[in-house]
C-alpha cells in the first residue's frame, strides 16, 4: 500500500511539474512554424510573478528599488530576470516605460531614473544577466538574473552557443530537445519582457493603460517584436534595432544585407512577422549608418506599416547612436502617445522623381506645417554598400510648401537612395529636460521620410544622365561638421570628428595626392590624422586597416595649414605591415587629440597634448592637392559570415566604449 500511495504522489508530483511549465512540451515533436503556433494561448498574466525587492533608495526625490520577477518554469526550473525600477516619490497612475537594454549591457539606472524625472515610471530589465552599476552606490551584488535551465544571457554566461546568433538547434541550455524556434533566445527575452508589463501593471505608481517600450540595439529589436505581439503595449521607440531580414532572393532591392534564413526561421525568429503585426504608434529611431539595424532592409521590411503609425527619426552620418535632435524626438513621441501633453507633425512624405527635363533626378519633400519648421536636410546616395556610405546633403530649397533639391549622379551603374530630415523648433517646455548620458537639450527636433531608393535600371528606363564631377574640395567649412559626426565634443582629450565623405566617388582622392585642410588651434596641441579603409568589406574581403599620422601643432588666433601624405600615414596596428599605396579604399577620415594605438591587440593609454576650448574647433579648406585621378575606381564587395561576424563583435565592442565615455 505504501509503495502504492508513493508511486502516486510521484507521479502527482510529475504532474504538477508539467503543469507549471510555462510553455506545454511539443506535441508529437511537431514545432511552432509561425507566430500564431509559437505563441499558442500563452498568457503572460496567467503565472504568479513572485517578486522580490532587494533593495531600495532615494535620489532627488526618486524612488529606486532593484526587484526581481519570475520569467516562468521552463524545463521544470524556475527563470527569474532582475529589474530596476524607479518612479517620482508619491505618484500614481503615471504612464510607465519600459527599457530593454542591448547586447553586453545591463539594466540602466539612468535610463530608469530619467524617466522617473520625466513623470514616468521606469522599469529597466536586466535580461542580460550582467553586473548591474548603481552609480555613486557601486555595483549591485545583491539577486540578479537566472535563468534557471535555460541560458538567454548576453553574452552567453554558461552555454557555448549564442542562441541570439547561432540557430535554434537543442542542447542542453535550450526548452526543445530538437530544432525549434523555442530554442531561439530572442523568444525568451520577448517571454521576460511581457512579463515585465505584467509587472508594472500591477504597482500602484503606474496606470496599466499607458505603457511604452523602448530599447537601444538588440532591445531595439526586441522592443519591436514585444510590441507587435502584445497588445498592452501603447506606443513604443525601437532604437538601433528591427529592420528584419531580406532574402537572397529579393534582388530588386538594392543594397541592404540578405541572408539565406529558413522557412521557420523567417516565421517564427526574425522580426519580420512581428513587424507586420505593428499596430501602435511606433518610431523608427537609427542612424544612417548603423551595424544592427540596416537603413536599407527596414525600408523594405516596414513598408506596409501605416504611415499613420509610423515615425522616424533618422541621424545622419552616425553608427549606433542619435543626434540630440533625434533623441529628444524619442521623448516627445512617448509625450504625444502616453500623456497627450504635444502633438507632433506627421510622418513627412518624399518623391524621388526620376524623370525631369534635365535628367537629373530630383527630391522633393513635403512636411506638415503644423509646428515651425527650422530647416529641412535632403540626403541621398549612389553607394550600395550602406554600412560606409557617405550620405551627401542635396541642398534643399524652398518652393511654397515642398522642399525641393536636385541630387546629379556620376553613374547609372549604381543605385540611389535618398532621405529627409525635416527640424522642428523644440516647443519651450521641452527645451530643458533631464537627459542620459550621450545626449543634451536641443533647440529643435526631427522627424524623417522613409527611405526611398531606385535601382540601376530604374535610373536607365527613366533617362536619367549621369552629369557629375569629381571634386577636389571635399568640404570648405561653410557648413561646419555637417558632413561629419562626432563623439565627445568639447572634451579637450577625447573629441572626434569623423566623415565618410573621402568614400564618395566624387570626393575619392587622386593617386599620389596630399591631403590639406586648415585647422584652429587655440594654444599647443596634438592633432592625430587618421583613416580607415575597407571597413565592413566595403572594397574587398579581408580586415579593415587603420593608418594615422601625429600632426604638433603651434597656438595661434589664426587658422595653421596641415598637409597629410601617404608616406607619413603609418598603420595604427603595428601587427600591420601593409603601407597605404593610395586613397582609393578610404571609408573614413577622423580628426581627434589623442592616439589611442592598439599594440598586441591591447589598448594603449591616450597620446597627445589636449585642445583648449575644443568646442570651438573648425576644419576648413579640406582639398586634394596633386596627384592623378584614377579612372579604375575600387568597387563594393561584401564580407564573408564569419568575416561579418568579427567586425560585428568589434562595433559592439566600440558602442559599448564609447558609452562609457558618454559619462566622462
Amino acid at each position: 500500500m505504501s509503495r502504492i500511495l508513493s508511486l502516486s504522489l510521484c507521479v502527482l508530483s510529475s504532474l504538477s511539474c508539467l503543469a507549471q511549465e510555462s510553455f506545454p512540451p511539443l506535441k508529437d515533436g511537431k514545432i511552432p512554424e509561425n507566430l500564431e503556433e509559437l505563441w499558442g494561448a500563452y498568457d503572460p498574466r496567467a503565472e504568479p510573478l513572485e517578486v522580490e525587492q532587494t533593495k531600495e533608495w532615494e535620489q532627488d526625490g526618486i524612488i529606486c528599488r532593484v526587484v526581481r520577477y519570475k520569467v516562468g518554469v521552463f524545463k521544470g526550473a524556475p527563470a527569474r530576470v532582475a529589474a530596476i525600477y524607479a518612479f517620482p516619490k508619491g505618484a500614481t497612475k503615471l504612464p510607465a516605460l519600459l527599457q530593454i537594454h542591448g547586447g553586453g549591457q545591463s539594466a540602466s539606472l539612468d535610463s530608469a531614473v530619467t524617466s522617473a524625472k520625466l513623470s514616468y515610471v521606469g522599469l529597466s530589465l536586466n535580461w542580460g544577466g550582467n553586473k548591474i552599476n548603481l552609480g555613486k552606490d557601486g555595483v549591485y551584488t545583491g539577486p540578479n538574473t537566472d535563468w534557471g535551465n535555460l541560458d538567454a544571457t548576453h553574452p552567453p554566461q554558461r552555454n557555448k552557443t549564442n542562441h541570439f546568433a547561432g540557430g535554434i538547434s537543442p542542447d542542453e541550455f535550450t526548452l526543445d530537445p530538437v530544432v525549434s524556434p523555442r530554442n531561439d533566445n530572442w523568444f525568451l527575452v520577448v517571454i521576460a519582457a511581457r512579463r515585465a508589463l505584467t509587472f508594472l501593471e500591477q504597482q500602484p505608481e503606474v496606470d496599466p493603460d499607458r505603457l511604452g517600450v523602448y530599447g537601444h540595439s538588440m532591445g531595439g529589436r526586441l522592443t519591436t517584436e514585444v510590441t507587435g505581439i502584445d497588445k498592452r503595449v501603447k506606443v513604443a521607440v525601437p532604437s538601433c534595432g528591427g529592420s528584419g531580414d531580406v532574402p537572397e532572393s529579393q534582388t530588386d532591392l538594392p543594397g541592404g544585407r540578405k541572408g539565406n534564413r529558413s522557412a521557420v526561421e523567417m516565421a517564427c525568429v526574425s522580426e519580420n512577422p512581428y513587424i507586420e503585426k505593428l499596430a501602435v504608434p511606433t518610431l523608427w529611431l537609427s542612424p544612417t549608418n548603423d551595424f544592427h539595424a540596416h537603413i536599407d532592409n527596414m525600408a523594405f521590411t516596414w513598408r506596409n506599416v501605416p504611415n499613420a503609425l509610423l515615425g522616424l527619426s533618422i541621424s545622419p552620418h552616425f553608427n549606433h547612436r542619435h543626434t540630440n535632435e533625434s533623441a529628444l524626438t524619442q521623448h516627445l513621441w512617448f509625450e504625444q502617445y502616453l500623456k497627450g501633453a504635444v502633438q507632433l507633425p506627421k510622418t513627412p512624405q518624399l518623391v524621388l522623381n526620376l524623370k525631369t527635363p534635365t535628367g537629373i533626378p530630383e527630391l522633393i519633400v513635403t512636411p506638415d506645417t503644423s509646428m515651425p519648421i527650422k530647416g529641412v536636410d535632403i540626403y541621398y546616395s549612389t553607394d550600395p554598400h550602406g554600412l560606409t556610405r557617405f550620405w551627401r546633403d542635396a541642398v534643399a530649397k524652398q518652393d511654397g510648401l515642398l522642399w525641393k533639391a536636385d541630387a546629379p549622379i556620376r553613374t547609372l551603374d549604381e543605385p540611389i537612395f535618398a532621405f529627409a530630415n525635416v527640424l522642428y523648433e523644440t516647443p519651450a517646455q521641452y527645451q530643458h529636460i533631464p537627459h542620459t548620458p550621450g545626449s543634451a537639450d536641443s533647440a529643435v527636433f526631427a522627424l524623417s521620410t522613409r527611405e526611398g531608393y531606385a535601382t540601376s535600371e530604374q535610373l536607365k528606363a527613366s533617362n536619367v544622365q549621369a552629369t557629375e564631377k569629381v571634386e577636389r574640395v571635399i568640404d570648405d567649412g561653410a557648413r561646419g561638421w555637417h558632413d561629419w559626426y562626432r563623439l565627445n565634443w568639447g572634451n579637450p582629450s577625447l573629441w572626434t570628428a569623423v566623415t565618410r565623405k573621402v568614400k564618395d566617388a566624387k570626393w575619392r582622392g587622386p593617386d599620389g595626392a596630399k591631403l590639406v585642410f586648415e585647422v584652429n588651434p587655440l594654444r599647443d596641441a596634438s592633432l592625430v590624422v587618421s583613416v580607415t579603409c575597407n571597413e565592413w568589406g566595403a572594397f574587398s574581403s579581408g580586415p579593415k586597416l587603420q593608418y594615422h599620422v601625429v600632426k604638433e601643432l603651434k597656438g595661434s588666433p589664426e587658422f595653421q595649414t596641415v598637409s597629410v601624405s601617404l608616406e607619413e600615414l603609418v598603420p595604427t596596428d603595428p601587427q600591420n605591415k601593409v603601407p597605404l599605396a593610395n586613397w582609393q579604399t578610404l571609408t573614413e577620415l577622423a580628426l581627434c587629440p589623442s592616439l589611442s594605438a592598439s599594440k598586441s591587440g591591447q589598448p594603449a593609454p591616450p597620446q597627445g597634448k589636449p585642445w583648449a576650448k575644443a568646442a570651438e574647433t573648425q576644419v576648413r579648406n579640406l582639398r586634394w592637392e596633386g596627384g592623378e585621378y584614377n579612372t579604375a575606381h575600387a568597387k563594393s564587395a561584401a564580407l564573408s559570415e564569419e568575416e561579418h561576424r568579427k567586425s560585428f563583435n568589434e562595433a559592439i565592442r566600440k558602442s559599448l566604449e564609447q558609452e562609457k565615455l558618454d559619462k566622462k
